[in-house]
C-alpha cells in the first residue's frame, strides 16, 4: 500500500504532541513496508531525526529563481527531499519526504500583530490566490485570523497559508501514484479534501486535536468549519482517544461507526543518563510542567498547586517547560501567589533538552483542561518519572498506573504532588508499574490499526 500523507509538523519543527506522532507513526509504518509520501509545509532538517539523514531541499525543474515562497499567483511548486539512512538503519526506507514552501515556523503560536493589522487595514486573502483556489474547487479564502478575535493559538496568517498548502498538494499529487490519502489535523484538512476530489482516492483524516480542546467554547469558527468539513468528507475519521471520539461524534455531527481510535505510541528506548542540576539547589525537588502554556494545557491550575504544595514542603521547585500565548499571564500569577522564585520558565525545549528536564523531574504533573491524548506522560514514564494527570485526557483511558485529578482540584493536585515527594515506594511503584504500561504503547500497534483504516476506507469507495 502506498499512502500519501499530509502533516504540518516533522522534527524538528515540533510545537507540540503532533510533529512527535507524525514522526513515530511514519517510521513505524515504513517498517511494516507502507510506502509513505510525506508532505511538509517547509523543508525537514536532521538535527533530531537521528536515524535518518534527510538532505537539503533540491528544487523540481520547474521552479522559478523568484525565491523559496511562491508569490500570489505564481504557479505552485514542491521541493524534493532526499532521504538516505545511516549504515545499517532502515527505519525510514519506505518513505520519500517531500516539503513545499510555507510563511508559517508553528501553527500553534501566539497571533502575530501583522493579522490584526491587515484585518484592521481591511485586508483580505482573496485576489490572485483566492482566485486559484476556487479554480481548483477549494473554495474562496473566507478571512485572515485576527490576534484579537477567538482562537488565541494561531499565528499568522494560517487560514491562507493552509490553501497555499492544499494547491501545492495538489501539484505534489498530480505526479504521484498512491492509494489513501492520510491528513493530520485541520491545516491539512482543505489539501486532503481536494487531493480526494481530483484523484478519487479515499481520505482518512487524523484529528489529534480538536477547536474545542484548543479554545474551549470560544471557537474560532472558520477553524471549525474546516475541521467538520474535513471530518464529513472523509471515507474515515482516526481519533486519538475515545474522549476525542466522543467531540467528534457530539460536536462534528460524526457517525462514530465512522471512527476509530488508534492511540498514540511511545518510542521505547533505554533512558539516558541523570544529568546535573546546574540552576537548581542541590536538595531541590523538582515537580515539572512541560507543554503549550495555553488555556488547554491548564498551566493557572499548576502554579495554584504549586502555592499549596509550598505550604507543605519547602525544598520544591516548579519548572514550567514551554511556551504560549499565556506566559507573561503565569509568570504574573505566580509573583502575584509570592512564589515567582520557586517557578522556573524555560521556555521551549527539544531534543536533548527535553531528555536532561525529564531525568531531573520527580513528578510530573499534566493538570490540561481537555487533552485528546498527550504523549508527554508517556515520555515522562519512559524516563522513570511518577506522573499526576487530568482526568479530561485521553491517556487517562490507558494508563492506570497514574495519580488522576479533576483538573481544577488544586488541592487534590497538591496532595498528590505531595505524596509522591514524601512517600518514596509511592513513587516506586507508580514508575514500575507505568513503566509496563507504556511498554505496550508502541507506534507499531498504531501503524497497524492505521493501516486497518486504510483497508476500511478503500472498501468504502464506490466501485
Amino acid at each position: 500500500m502506498r499512502v500519501l500523507m499530509l502533516g504540518w509538523e516533522f522534527p524538528p519543527f515540533i510545537s507540540g504532541g503532533l510533529g512527535t506522532a507524525c514522526y513515530g507513526l511514519t517510521k513505524a509504518l515504513s517498517r511494516q513496508q507502507t510506502q509513505v509520501l510525506f508532505v511538509l509545509p517547509r523543508s525537514v532538517g536532521s538535527d533530531y531525526a537521528l536515524h535518518v539523514r534527510l538532505l537539503a531541499p533540491r528544487l523540481a525543474p520547474a521552479v522559478r529563481a523568484s525565491g523559496p515562497v511562491p508569490a500570489e499567483g505564481e504557479p505552485a511548486q514542491a521541493y524534493e527531499l532526499d532521504v538516505q539512512s545511516p549504515a545499517g538503519s532502515r527505519e525510514f526506507a519506505n518513505v520519500v519526504f517531500r516539503s513545499v514552501a510555507s510563511k508559517l515556523l508553528s501553527p500553534y503560536q501566539v497571533a502575530l500583530k501583522r493579522s490584526a493589522e491587515a484585518a484592521a487595514a481591511g485586508g483580505s486573502p482573496t485576489g490572485a490566490e483566492g482566485s486559484a483556489f476556487e479554480a481548483e474547487g477549494l473554495g474562496a479564502p473566507q478571512g485572515i485570523l485576527s490576534a484579537a478575535g477567538p482562537g488565541p493559538n494561531y499565528e499568522g496568517d494560517l487560514i491562507t497559508e493552509t490553501r497555499r498548502y492544499a494547491r501545492l498538494c495538489l501539484e505534489v499529487s498530480r505526479g504521484e501514484s498512491f492509494d489513501v490519502i492520510h491528513a493530520h489535523d485541520w491545516m491539512t484538512f482543505p489539501a486532503g479534501l481536494a487531493v480526494a476530489a481530483a484523484t478519487g482516492k479515499p481520505l482518512v483524516v487524523h484529528v489529534h486535536s480538536t477547536e474545542f480542546d484548543r479554545s474551549g467554547d470560544n471557537i474560532h469558527q472558520q477553524i471549525y468549519d474546516i475541521e467538520r468539513r474535513g471530518m464529513h468528507g472523509a471515507i474515515r475519521v482516526i481519533a486519538v482517544s475515545h474522549l476525542t471520539r466522543s467531540i467528534i461524534e457530539h460536536r462534528y455531527g460524526i457517525d462514530p461507526k465512522k471512527v476509530d481510535v488508534v492511540y498514540n505510541g511511545i518510542e521505547n528506548g533505554k533512558a539516558p543518563a541523570p544529568t546535573q542540576r546546574s540552576w537548581i539547589s542541590r536538595g531541590d525537588r523538582i515537580v515539572l510542567f512541560l507543554g503549550r502554556i495555553t488555556m488547554q494545557k491548564g498551566p493557572e491550575y499548576f502554579v495554584a498547586a504549586a502555592k499549596k504544595v509550598l505550604e507543605k514542603v519547602e525544598n520544591v521547585k516548579f519548572v514550567m517547560a514551554g511556551t504560549g500565548d499565556k506566559v507573561r499571564e503565569i509568570i504574573e500569577m505566580a509573583a502575584a501567589e509570592g512564589i515567582g522564585h520557586k517557578v522556573l520558565f524555560t521556555g521551549f525545549l527539544h531534543g536533548k533538552d527535553v531528555e536532561r528536564i525529564f531525568k531531573m523531574a520527580d513528578v510530573y504533573v499534566m493538570p490540561s483542561v481537555s487533552e485528546p491524548f498527550g504523549i508527554a506522560p508517556l515520555e515522562a514514564i519512559s524516563h522513570n518519572v511518577p506522573v499526576i494527570i487530568s482526568k479530561t485526557s485521553g491517556v487517562a483511558e490507558v494508563l492506570t498506573h497514574a495519580l488522576k485529578v479533576d483538573f481544577w482540584d488544586t488541592h487534590e493536585i497538591a496532595n498528590k504532588i505531595v505524596a509522591v515527594l514524601r512517600h518514596p515506594p509511592l513513587a516506586s511503584t507508580l514508575r514500575e508499574h507505568a513503566d509496563m504500561e507504556v511498554r505496550r504503547l508502541t507506534w507499531e500497534d498504531a501503524a497497524r490499526k492505521c493501516r486497518e483504516s486504510y483497508d476500511r476506507a478503500a472498501e468504502a469507495m464506490p466501485v
